[in-house]
């Protein structure tokens, strides 16, 4: 006998949360912040809305169905199943947060902020969440891989970043599948997906003012940036961006120790070393959100 689907709903600590966990008291972090001439209004507005649309969404749950909630820094522990259904509750970055721990588990999207959220990876209210679990129409959305030579594995929904753990410059021999190999010193690499390509790709592309075409979320593909290469005359700035196809992949070999993470998440990290090699590629499992 099969059992019954679970609905994992899937949040982040509140700001009022982290703040009062920070201070001590509720008391406290308000005259922490009456001090700067703020008050604790705003956090407590927040908080209500993302409690009301947790408790919605709880109330709209099959009476059938198991239920577990998650909270984002439980993630890495948490275990999913192949028969869950994800509900994120909360900002875009949080189905991004969730989406390496997921092996094609449908995840839902409910904004409970619309003024303050864009709500482009949550874009549902928790009132459509009723619908959504009896009628699924998944959107699979190209993610990234990172891969060591040692069999470490990272992936990611928007972009994997690789450069040196503080502000010093990476340094590193970088392969396009051109066939274009070059001795860098720079800022690090951003690899994204067309998802990523809204927001750290996209300014890396903005700013030096790229005709890169850009990949949409679902395309196959994955667009590379190298941010701030320097010329010296050991290290070059001629192979600096690019796309890669489902079939190809960025080789980059450490000539220093690296750091390898993904959407922001920099608890969660890969390492290299001198002489270690670092593949990235369009990963060969989807985020499948449902739209």
């Amino acid at each position: 006998m099969s059992l019954p689907p679970r609905a994992v709903v899937v949040h982040r600590a509140t700001e009022l949360t982290e703040l009062v966990a920070r201070h001590g008291t509720r008391q406290q972090a308000g005259f922490f912040l009456n001090s700067r001439g703020r008050s604790l209004d705003a956090l407590d507005d927040r908080h209500e809305a993302q409690q009301k649309a947790l408790a919605a969404v709880s109330a709209a749950l099959p009476l059938d169905w198991r239920r577990a909630v998650a909270e984002r820094n439980d993630l890495d522990r948490f275990v999913f199943g192949p028969e869950d259904v994800v509900i994120a509750v909360g900002q875009d970055g949080l189905v991004a947060n969730v989406a390496k721990y997921l092996d094609g588990q449908p995840v839902i999207g409910v904004n409970p902020e619309p003024g303050w959220n864009p709500g482009v990876l949550v874009p549902h209210a928790p009132s459509d969440v009723p619908e959504l679990l009896s009628v699924r129409s998944v959107e699979e959305r190209t993610m990234v891989a990172a891969r060591t030579d040692d069999g470490q594995k990272l992936l990611a929904l928007n972009e994997i970043y690789v450069g040196n753990r503080t502000h010093q410059s990476a340094r590193y021999r970088l392969a396009s599948p051109e066939g274009l190999e070059e001795r860098q010193s720079s800022s690090g690499l951003l690899i994204g997906t067309g998802t990523g390509s809204t927001g750290w790709c996209r300014s890396a592309w903005q700013e030096r003012g790229s005709l890169l075409r850009l990949p949409s979320p679902t395309d196959p593909s994955l667009c590379w940036f190298v941010r701030e290469a320097w010329p010296s005359p050991a290290t070059g700035t001629s192979n600096t961006e690019g796309l890669l196809t489902a079939d190809q992949s960025l080789t980059i070999t450490a000539e220093a120790d690296l750091v390898i993470f993904g959407d922001g998440i920099e608890s969660d990290t890969l390492t290299i070393t001198w002489g270690q090699r670092l593949e990235v590629s369009v990963a060969d499992i989807h985020l499948n959100l449902v739209r």
